[in-house]
């Protein structure tokens, strides 16, 4: 029997989380979560938000269980709009707890930025992966931030892109974008672009990662068999999609519950303009093979992601079992007997 009087936490930072894990990893893990999702096999509630007016932006909290991998973990999310230009922070920080379920001892606590960078990403991937058309060769980002980062190298898992679009309305961060992710990649060139337009018309699959409080992604824009993967809208009032858009895809949310108050969806529904039976299903009713997923070449699909805590408890045991393999990070005894 484990003495679990004896076991230490494992603290560790940003820098110790990155590549702990592959894309192609990341991407397994999200799928797993949805797939306990579609089975059942979880416990987690909506994300819990905590709004200031005084500040602009708000804290989430966002804990759940999942069965396999057997594990429970608890992100607390800090979004801060201000923190680049005043304090040269991210605008988007959280810390991760990772508990063993019996004895709710804590494995770890982790830095959850890069990993929300990861997970995040591997959200679009995976919905790209069940929902794209499978001849999928142009993609568009619509964000040059942080998550753009994730989306890149998650979808590139999934499909052989021949182009690659990315938008920002600044210049200065798409330049800083360019210089940093293309040395990754060889088989593609990523083409910036200021023109939202030109960098959405054509694509095959669009991945919305920004923050947006009204539309900015036209409906007139979007082909028919296009796939977008909608993962900026997370809180009550946030929209990335131009509303009429979504009255003539077929729409898959990642959780009904969230999606309903936080996702893309919010703002349609609370307007009238859709009604909740014109969502297909969640994700992983399609994974597990009780929904359908796209059923032609020519159909819309939007996949409404607002990032669901499982994500996270999905993840964690691989990236702290890979963080001891490798000895990174500090352990620390947290209780005393």
């Amino acid at each position: 029997m484990e003495n679990w009087a004896n076991r230490k936490t494992l603290i560790l930072g940003r820098s110790e989380m990155v590549g702990l894990l592959t894309p192609a990893e990341y991407n397994d893990c999200v799928e797993q979560a949805y797939r306990m999702h579609g089975e059942g096999r979880y416990y987690m509630d909506p994300k819990g938000h905590i709004v200031l007016d005084r500040f602009p932006g708000e804290w989430e909290a966002m804990p759940s269980y999942i069965e396999e991998p057997h594990a429970a973990a608890c992100k607390w999310v800090s979004i801060r709009e201000w923190n680049r230009q005043r304090f040269n922070l991210p605008t988007v920080f959280s810390i991760l707890i990772y508990t063993e379920p019996e004895t709710g001892f804590p494995l770890a606590i982790v830095d959850g930025s890069y990993h929300t960078v990861m997970r995040t990403g591997a959200a679009a991937a995976v919905s790209a992966k069940w929902l794209a058309r499978k001849d999928s060769r142009r993609l568009a980002i619509v964000g040059a931030g942080n998550m753009a980062e994730g989306a890149l190298a998650t979808c590139n898992e999934v499909f052989r892109w021949d182009e690659v679009r990315v938008w920002s309305r600044s210049q200065a961060t798409l330049d800083g974008f360019v210089q940093e992710q293309q040395p990754k990649y060889s088989s593609f060139e990523i083409s910036p672009s200021t023109d939202l337009e030109e960098v959405i018309r054509g694509a095959d699959v669009v991945v919305t990662v920004t923050p947006a409080r009204a539309p900015i992604v036209k409906a007139e824009w979007i082909s028919p068999g296009t796939h977008i993967a909608a993962v900026g809208a997370d809180k009550k009032g946030d929209q990335e999609l131009e509303g009429t858009l979504l009255t003539r895809a077929r729409i898959f949310v990642d959780d009904i519950r969230q999606c309903r108050t936080d996702g893309e969806i919010n703002v349609p529904l609370s307007e009238g303009l859709i009604s909740e039976d014109r969502i297909a299903g969640e994700i992983g009713g399609v994974i597990t093979g009780k929904k359908p997923g796209r059923t032609s070449d020519d159909e819309i699909t939007i996949f409404d992601s607002t990032g669901i805590a499982l994500q996270d408890s999905a993840t964690v045991p691989l990236e702290y079992k890979r963080a001891m393999e490798k000895g990174v990070g500090i352990e620390k005894k947290m209780i005393s007997t």
